[in-house]
């Protein structure tokens, strides 16, 4: 009689064996990582937000278009510090820090920003908070996505600019802010805050619509803001200044001398869309940026 062949035995898994299959089976149900794959460039990343533009900015990033309504905002605030230069708060709006995932996909809503002082690159912002030492003149800051393309609306990175003064131009820059806030609280009419604030209305003329702006060392008053204008309309840019100088509306190619005290009138019909900077050549400083539909 034939006996039946015996069963091979199982060796049982190992412990070390088990903990593999454990982690590959929990690798397979984890969320996939925006991060890109090694050996392609931080601009290859699987996320896909915005238009990816040809153009780039100043620093050689590629500019990622996003309608104005999705796009972030930023602001920022410099104050004295006491043992010198100054403390920059930002404030965001559809936007925050994402530094864990550095490299990744770009994706609408998140990033960091880069700090351009005197216009030349510095450092990185992973937060609201840091520090800029003595010696500059102007801080611009301007947000970028976690693949390191910049943020852009209508071909223009998303960005604001704030002119440093000394300690005490800035306190007295506080100072008349302050003065400002109380009366528009009382009824006075007061301009808004910053490049990436709400936009504002210049006071209407028979011929369109005027903006004052008054540059006193490197202080903007009222503090740049965007306006926003309609393809078609005239507007005119009031600038006095205590010093020599000239503005200048990037786009439009117009300009106007700066004699000090005295106020430049520069009258312009916002026929092309888009956005534009406009500001002093000799200080460097951003006056208004104006945004035209």
């Amino acid at each position: 009689m034939n006996r039946p062949a015996p069963r091979r035995r199982t060796a049982p898994l190992t412990a070390a064996a088990l903990a593999a299959v454990l982690l590959l089976a929990a690798g397979c149900g984890d969320r996939p990582t925006t991060h890109h794959k090694p050996g392609t460039g931080h601009e290859q990343g699987t996320g896909s937000s915005g238009t990816l533009l040809a153009a780039r900015d100043d620093s050689g990033h590629r500019l990622r278009d996003l309608p104005a309504a999705d796009a972030p905002t930023v602001r920022a605030e410099a104050r004295p510090d006491t043992e010198g230069g100054w403390n920059v708060h930002l404030t965001v709006e559809r936007f925050r820090f994402t530094p864990e995932s550095i490299g990744g996909g770009a994706l609408a809503g998140r990033g960091h920003a880069r700090l351009l002082v005197d216009g030349r690159e510095t450092a990185r912002a992973y937060g609201p908070w840091f520090h800029v030492p003595p010696g500059a003149r102007t801080l611009t800051v301007r947000l970028y996505a976690d693949d390191h393309t910049a943020w852009s609306v209508a071909g223009a990175p998303v960005q604001t600019t704030v002119p440093l003064a000394s300690a005490s131009a800035s306190a007295s820059a506080s100072a008349s802010a302050s003065a400002s806030a109380s009366a528009s609280a009382s009824g006075s009419t007061a301009p808004s805050t910053s490049p990436s604030a709400p936009a504002r209305t210049p006071d209407p003329t028979p011929t369109g619509r005027t903006l004052d702006i008054r540059v006193t060392g490197s202080t903007v008053t009222p503090a740049p803001a965007r306006v926003e204008l309609k393809k078609g309309e005239r507007i005119t840019l009031r600038v006095t200044s205590d010093r020599p100088d000239t503005v200048h509306v990037h786009g439009y190619d117009r300009e106007a001398t700066l004699t000090p005290g005295t106020p430049a009138a520069l009258t312009l019909t916002a026929d092309r869309t888009g956005l534009f900077e406009v500001e002093t050549h000799e200080s460097g400083l951003v006056l208004t940026q104006l945004v035209v539909r």
